[in-house]
């Protein structure tokens, strides 16, 4: 089989998307434009550039996967992830919008008025970017690999120079435009190939497609083990870096409300063909190859289902869409953690070794490459994971640590910025430590592993409980001018929510 082709295709999506990115140097001129598009962008536009961001490597390659390894049950993960923007819209979109930030620790300072936990929200901003990149990197090795036969790292450092060539580029203004686009290239690039396969398989008359059954387990765990993904999923989604940044470009806080109606749509349409992909694979590839993993079942199943031309034709089709997910998220995340390093870890640093005040669009871009390189050098040195798995655990970590904060932040004036603090420590904790775990195959059996590979049913509660009673603790300190804060939040169409006002 050869591979010129589909080379040609990656090259192409890389092209097209640096392309993009030098576009942006033309229309982005200030710091509002590059960390937050101006705040100019509108519903419709926002939700496809949505859509394009958060359909990731474990959306296009890691729930086909999952479902081929494991059963009809993990069609839970598309539900969660697609109610995570129900939730999202429900509580924190339009006032997120109303408080006039750039970034989350934008908002943790705002809302209790503490430099010192706006410097711990940015670095669990950087840590969950960090973490939710690798996976990203992870599928463009995986793609790679498996369609060219490539060594090494060869995906993840290609995906790495072009998304900092895009970032530093133009910023959140560039990336809005790609991603919308990316968002129709990754639907057209699965719909098209999954439709074609069913009519070859409905054509060829093979049998209905027998999904493994899940492993046997007691009906307690099933619960647990389903209600506590669904909840890392449905909270995780609102403290994910890149989706909070997404609502601080709408014109206001109703805009960034409209937003999310769409969005739940495009979802929706986009994960009705990755099941159709774990089907098949059970048709034309009941046994992966040697050394396969589930995770290639989309990338491999054209060339089993249809030999020659058109098996070649929809790789291709599908390599394209690969990486419009690859980069298309990649760039989302790599834009909001910039944003974090830039305003809270590299400007400040700089501006105390020169004495002088700092170009923020120099330092934007110096913090745009420090953003990539890292998680780069943490792929290179982590082993194979499920991508899916990976990425479930990251929106366990933000549901466990930043969503106490915006939740409580959002909608209860008693909370103190100890308070915060505490609970974003012990869900972190908690958390994070199973994450580390996974990642590094240490998982114990039995319920202890039930507990490690799905925390969030007992690291969302121990957050929002020690956050509750450490602020009840700490209510001296409730910050001054808390009810004008929480009146700006919930007020519609606030002068902060005007574009071009920051907090």
């Amino acid at each position: 089989m050869s591979t010129a082709p589909v080379v040609l295709a990656i090259a192409l999506m890389c092209v097209g998307t640096v392309a993009g990115g030098i576009h942006g140097v033309r229309i982005s001129r200030t710091t509002s434009d590059f960390y937050v598009a101006g705040r100019s962008v509108t519903p419709w536009r926002n939700a496809f550039a949505i859509g394009g961001e958060y359909l990731s490597a474990a959306s296009f390659l890691g729930i086909a996967g999952l479902v081929y390894a494991s059963g009809w049950s993990m069609l839970w993960f598309p539900v969660g992830y697609t109610l995570g923007y129900v939730v999202l819209a429900a509580v924190v979109a339009a006032p997120l919008r109303r408080s006039g930030a750039y970034t989350l620790p934008d908002f943790a300072q705002l809302r209790l008025q503490s430099p010192r936990l706006r410097l711990y929200t940015s670095v669990l901003v950087v840590l969950i970017g960090w973490l939710y990149l690798v996976p990203q990197l992870q599928g463009a090795d995986i793609a790679v690999a498996t369609l060219t036969g490539a060594p090494g790292r060869v995906g993840s450092a290609l995906v790495v120079v072009v998304v900092t060539i895009n970032v530093v580029s133009g910023g959140m203004r560039s990336v809005t435009d790609l991603q919308a686009v990316q968002y129709w290239v990754k639907l057209v690039a699965i719909a098209v190939p999954a439709l074609v396969l069913v009519a070859l398989w409905a054509g060829d008359g093979h049998p209905a497609p027998t999904l493994p059954a899940p492993p046997a387990v007691s009906t307690r765990a099933e619960i647990y083990a389903t209600g506590s993904l669904l909840l890392a999923l449905c909270l995780g989604t609102m403290g994910l870096p890149h989706v909070a940044v997404r609502f601080y470009t709408n014109r206001d806080g109703a805009s960034a409300r409209r937003t999310t109606v769409p969005v739940v749509g495009l979802l929706a349409l986009f994960y009705l063909f990755p099941p159709v992909y774990a089907a098949l694979g059970r048709v034309y590839l009941p046994g992966l190859p040697a050394g396969g993993q589930a995770d290639e079942i989309v990338l491999l199943l054209p060339r089993a289902a249809a030999p020659g031309p058109l098996g070649e034709t929809l790789v291709v089709l599908l390599a394209v869409g690969a990486f419009a997910a690859f980069l298309s998220t990649a760039s989302g995340l790599a834009v909001a953690v910039t944003g974090v390093v830039d305003q809270d870890l590299v400007r400040p640093r700089l501006r105390a070794w020169t004495g002088d005040d700092v170009d923020g669009i120099v330092s934007f871009r110096l913090s745009a490459v420090i953003s990539l390189v890292v998680p780069l050098l943490i792929t290179v040195g982590l082993g194979r994971v499920g991508l899916a798995t990976t990425v479930g655990l990251v929106f366990a970590v933000s549901a466990s640590t930043l969503c106490p904060l915006l939740a409580l932040g959002v909608w209860w004036p008693g909370l103190t910025a100890r308070g915060a603090a505490l609970g974003m420590t012990a869900g972190g904790i908690g958390s994070l430590t199973c994450t580390v775990l996974v990642l590094t195959g240490h998982v114990p059996e039995g319920t202890a592993g039930l507990l490690v590979t799905r925390p969030a049913a007992w690291s969302v509660p121990l957050a929002f409980v020690t956050a509750v009673l450490a602020s009840y603790a700490t209510a001296d300190h409730v910050p001054r001018g808390t009810q004008r804060i929480m009146t700006r939040l919930h007020t519609p169409d606030h002068p902060a929510s005007l574009p071009g006002r920051h907090a």
